[in-house]
């Protein structure tokens, strides 16, 4: 973060850096909150499932404030500057469409075909939709990253993940 230059910055820089502490802050205390609802049973460990989203959500409040009072100062971002980014070219909307497309599929698609199943749409879907040609390759690539995916959370970490219409399959149904 760098001082504003002498004219300062306009009022829209200066309003979005105060929501944007705000909302980090506010996610913050809803982690925490939301972490408390958390079910933990009776063990030994003294770190239990609570412990990483409380350690979060501390962290989210304190880089939300820390924003805010450097907004207070008057210490603003940056502009990210880069050689690679045309500012005047327009948002293609329908590959933003597509993504969202995917995006809502694979939500909708988790509990009744199962993670492995949604997240190969959405894997090859997110890839069709930013430019993988031909259509095949990313589906084949999504088919196989959502295998990985199940089997190492699945039969490496002994955590389930939705098998929708695969339960009972092994390796799939953690």
């Amino acid at each position: 973060m760098d001082t504003p230059p002498p004219d300062g910055p306009g009022a829209a820089k200066k309003i979005g850096e105060y929501v944007f502490g705000v909302l980090v802050v506010a996610l913050g205390i809803f982690t925490i909150v939301d972490t408390g609802t958390i079910s933990v049973r009776n063990s030994a460990n003294a770190l239990g499932p609570r412990a990483f989203p409380y350690a979060v959500g501390a962290l989210l409040v304190a880089t939300g404030v820390a924003v805010l009072i450097a907004t207070v100062r008057g210490r603003f971002g940056e502009e990210e500057e880069s050689e690679d980014v045309d500012a005047n070219v327009k948002t293609d909307w329908l590959t933003v469409l597509k993504l969202v497309v995917f995006l809502v599929a694979h939500i909708l698609l988790l509990d009744v075909l199962g993670w492995m199943i949604a997240a190969a749409i959405l894997f090859a879907g997110a890839a069709w939709s930013l430019g993988a040609r031909p259509w095949w390759k990313p589906a084949v690539v999504g088919v196989v990253l959502a295998v990985v995916v199940q089997i190492a959370f699945g039969a490496g970490l002994g955590l389930s993940l939705p098998a929708g219409i695969l339960e009972g399959v092994p390796l799939i149904d953690g």
